[in-house]
């Protein structure tokens, strides 16, 4: 039906471009002289050319897209660049190029719209560049390049959508965060240090199975000489070394500053030499168990690039819940962006498992707390739970005070 309407609209144009031939003809027929000779003889140029526009195929054009880097985090600006290709060097009057993209791209941009329009006379090849001001965390999808053209009149109008598929992932944004261990304890006895938080490879206490993420200098050359099996040493360890942080995903405002500050987190941890671990908490739950290396990091990192704010449940409900798997002398951070007595009972019986937990509450910039909020913080810090409030913008300096909150 629809190729049936499409047929009927061109025979009606083609009509309508013959009439009005027509009539410039007759004109200049019974009026005659100069004005009206010219009249006519100018029109038929441009009613040839609206017929050669309505036989042009435009699937002639071919489209490439390409960016200058594929590395890009959340605030960047990126160019983009179009190559317009095809065979016939047809004279277009001009061409609009739209490009096609995930509207999410334009989030934070003033630049709205990849749209443009193009005057390409003969050329066979045109470049075409744009730049998105400030990209913003996530996975961006390119699908096409919408090009449609016409006639002067605008009676034929031929448009085209050329394939061309990108996929761009925008890593969260980065703050240096100076990351001071919460308590550092050893296997046998207790003692509160601050020392930078390595493995004492001075004591190895047993080998284990090679794991990605662990150094090369720890493998366990005996072994592996023996039962042709990769094994690593075991080293005495301090309890604070591994870090597991919770990202609660429930929708708020405040959701793209607590993912920069878990990345942020993340990175000074993993930076340091010790082991960290994400769970993250949202419709689906994904965990990432305590490692270190560039390749867990770099899963991390992926995570946390195409997360989004989409759990439906309250964190303090989940944790009860399910509860959350993880070696007790790892230091839990929860991150969240909101607080509740049933989260606070949840933490302490977390803190009675002999583990540090502490509870980062996330803040828009310029934000303030609740009555309510003052009231739960000053509960949390009456039970002996360690609530930290942090500001966008303010936190590399998160951990400087966290024995005071």
């Amino acid at each position: 039906m629809k190729k049936k309407l499409q047929i009927v609209k061109v025979i009606a144009k083609l009509l309508l471009l013959i009439v009005l031939w027509a009539v410039t003809l007759v004109y200049a027929l019974f009026q005659g002289g100069f004005v009206s000779w010219f009249l006519f003889y100018s029109f038929v140029p441009f009613a040839l050319f609206s017929l050669l526009i309505s036989i042009y195929p435009l699937s002639d054009f071919e489209v490439e897209r390409s960016f200058k880097s594929t590395d890009f985090k959340a605030g960047d600006s990126m160019e983009v660049s179009l190559i317009i290709k095809r065979r016939l060097p047809f004279p277009l009057f001009y061409v609009v190029a739209d490009d096609i993209v995930s509207p999410s791209i334009f989030y934070r941009s003033s630049f709205q719209k990849a749209k443009s329009m193009i005057y390409p006379g003969f050329r066979r090849e045109i470049h075409l560049k744009y730049t998105i001001d400030e990209l913003p965390r996530g996975e961006h999808h390119f699908s096409a390049v919408r090009l449609k053209t016409g006639d002067f009149f605008g009676i034929f109008e031929k448009e085209v959508t050329v394939p061309c598929l990108n996929t761009l992932l925008v890593y969260p944004a980065f703050v240096d965060v100076i990351y001071r261990p919460l308590e550092s304890r050893y296997d046998q006895g207790m003692a509160s240090s601050n020392v930078k938080i390595q493995k004492d490879t001075t004591m190895a206490t047993g080998v284990k199975e090679y794991q990605p993420g662990d150094r090369f200098s720890w493998i366990h050359w005996k072994s592996f000489a023996r039962t042709n099996q990769l094994m690593t040493k075991e080293f005495e360890e301090r309890q604070s070394h591994d870090v597991l942080v919770v990202l609660d995903r429930e929708p708020s405002q405040a959701f793209e500053p607590m993912v920069t500050f878990t990345a942020s987190v993340l990175k000074a941890v993993l930076k340091r030499g010790a082991q960290a671990g994400l769970l993250s908490i949202g419709e689906d739950h994904v965990s990432f168990p305590l490692r270190g290396g560039e390749e867990h990091q770099r899963q991390l990192y992926h995570h946390l690039a195409k997360v989004k704010a989409d759990s439906k449940f309250d964190l303090s409900k989940v944790l009860h819940g399910e509860g959350v798997n993880y070696q007790q002398s790892a230091t839990v951070m929860l991150v969240t962006s909101s607080i509740s007595k049933k989260l606070i009972s949840t933490v302490r019986s977390y803190a009675k498992r002999n583990s540090s937990v502490v509870i980062f509450l996330i803040k828009e910039k310029g934000a303030q707390l609740t009555a309510e909020e003052k009231a739960l913080k000053a509960m949390a810090a009456g039970r002996g739970i360690w609530l930290k409030v942090s500001y966008e913008g303010e936190f590399g300096s998160a951990f400087s005070e966290v024995k005071n909150a």
